[in-house]
């Protein structure tokens, strides 16, 4: 089975294009799968795969409730067992899906978190008030964060190719390898060339990384890096909506709807959102105000 999931996990990669934190989740989940059925089956080695029926699965669906995970999370590894076992059967290991019509708890989608453009300015104003190279870093970032809407995963995987400050845009690839070249406005390209211009050559160091954005050591800024900066800066801000690389992104969605300066067909190009539906959801949002 954990041979499977590997023949499955590359598939989802190299044909579907799936982001690496999906690949991780869809690995940790599937994990627990196999963990299961070869305590539950007493099997070391690989699967039988006709041990694998409808009476397993509906006894790994109660354990992970027993085991009290929310009603997203079980819908997500039920999911995944779904189109995992879907590949088995594609694949020929299986005969029957037993996954099939397999029901997931119903999840109630909450709307998202948007926080006042007020509170965005207070946040931006935070590393301008400093002028070491990672304040100089970390302004560049936010202002283009805010400014484009993209992606936190996308923002550090951003290379120095990617962004044409005279031109005025930033390519970025989204979900699904699917690119996106999104305007930069004047303020965010300006903190990106004085970080350019000014600080990344103290970060840099004797490294000869490609990309954009840089930690202490000269190495691409991740994801965990960038939000505890985040984090840092909303403190400063005294933001005190529990603040998220992802709330900036519902933030400029919002602050753009409602002001008017984009409809829904603009704001679902600009997010790279497949369907109308997921960007409709920012017509029921409004932002917190500041407490």
């Amino acid at each position: 089975m954990v041979e499977a999931i590997k023949r499955f996990l590359d598939f989802l990669a190299r044909e579907k294009g799936f982001s690496n934190n999906t690949i991780a989740a869809y690995r940790n989940d599937l994990g627990q799968l196999a963990t299961f059925v070869a305590a539950e089956t007493g099997q070391k080695g690989d699967l039988d795969w006709a041990r694998l029926d409808r009476p397993l699965l509906l006894n790994y669906l109660l354990t992970l409730r027993e085991k009290g995970y929310s009603p997203a999370t079980t819908a997500r590894k039920v999911a995944a067992t779904r189109s995992f076992l879907a590949f088995v059967v594609a694949k020929g290991m299986l005969t029957n899906n037993p996954a099939h019509g397999l029901s997931a708890p119903r999840v109630d989608k909450s709307l998202p978190v948007a926080i006042s453009v007020a509170e965005v300015e207070a946040l931006l104003r935070q590393p301008a008030k400093h002028d070491a190279p990672e304040a100089k870093r970390d302004r560049a970032m936010l202002e283009l964060l805010y400014a484009t809407g993209i992606r936190v995963t996308e923002l550090v995987s951003l290379n120095l190719s990617d962004i044409n400050l005279r031109a005025g845009f930033v390519r970025c690839l989204g979900k699904g390898s699917k690119e996106r070249i999104i305007p930069v406005h004047r303020k965010a390209a300006q903190a990106v060339r004085a970080y350019l211009d000014e600080a990344r050559r103290h970060l840099l160091g004797s490294s000869q990384e490609n990309a954009l954005f840089l930690n202490r050591r000269g190495q691409r800024l991740t994801r965990q890096g960038f939000w505890l900066i985040l984090k840092g800066y909303a403190k400063k801000a005294n933001i005190t909506t529990e603040i998220s690389p992802h709330i900036l992104r519902h933030s400029i969605a919002t602050h753009l709807l409602h002001s008017g300066r984009m409809n829904l067909r603009e704001l679902q190009e600009f997010l790279g959102h497949a369907n109308i539906s997921t960007t409709q959801v920012y017509t029921q949002v409004r932002a917190q105000s500041p407490r």
